[in-house]
């Protein structure tokens, strides 16, 4: 990467780092791909082994020996085969990819379930959430950073309360999983469009016109290239 086209990322980097606090900035995930590699099993069984493992799981497998790789998949296969019956059949082995590939979702929910359940009760209430997340901002509440957080609160709350399936806005581990990442769950499905539609429809006239979708399209084709950007850096010795 020559001079130019790292001050170009770097100025990517710069802006979208100043765009919005980190945890706001995309509150919607979207489906990660198995691998970013080939799948054609006549070339290489990349795809598999990501597939099987996960992306940055594979990763830490290239860089073992033989003997410590063959003794770590077996006891990922005894993790595999749920019923212990010395076999896996396809519905463990589906189980475990899909597992492999979201291992990410359930590091985020008990990290931030650290920060959020204030009293260690096992549970998150709205509260809890709240306080932790916008309690400077509800103490200052024209913080001079140009960001609307009451109305990101708003937001929040309006998410908590869908999550929330018995309505008593105290979460279990299973519903705060439902709120920080709604994707994944079928009930959740109209607030991530809504949501998405909120982000888009910069006029708020309940439809998608040409310079909004442009905009969004100039938005995710700069992502691509902040992406690029860090895997390419990442990569430098």
């Amino acid at each position: 990467m020559d001079l130019r086209q790292f001050l170009m990322c770097l100025s990517l980097c710069t802006a979208f780092a100043l765009s919005k606090p980190t945890e706001k900035k995309d509150r919607v995930h979207h489906e990660p791909q198995l691998s970013d590699k080939v799948h054609n099993d006549a070339q290489s069984f990349d795809y598999d082994h990501d597939a099987f493992l996960g992306a940055e799981e594979a990763k830490t497998f290239d860089q073992l020996t033989p003997e410590e790789s063959k003794e770590r998949l077996g006891k990922i296969v005894s993790k595999i085969d749920g019923d212990k019956d010395g076999f896996v059949t396809v519905d463990e082995l589906k189980d475990w990819i899909k597992f492999a590939q979201k291992r990410w979702i359930y590091e985020d929910v008990e990290r931030q379930w650290k920060g959020h359940d204030l009293n260690e009760d096992g549970l998150v209430s709205w509260e809890e959430y709240k306080n932790a997340t916008y309690g400077y901002v509800l103490d200052d509440p024209d913080p001079d950073d140009g960001f609307n957080y009451k109305q990101m609160m708003v937001r929040d709350e309006r998410r908590f309360k869908m999550a929330d399936k018995d309505g008593d806005l105290i979460a279990t581990k299973e519903e705060f999983t439902a709120f920080l990442h709604p994707e994944e769950y079928d009930y959740m499905k109209d607030i991530v469009v809504q949501e998405t539609m909120e982000d888009i429809d910069k006029n708020a006239d309940g439809f998608i016109d040409l310079e909004e979708y442009i905009v969004l399209s100039q938005l995710n084709y700069s992502l691509n290239i902040y992406q690029s950007f860090l895997l390419r850096f990442n990569d430098v010795p």
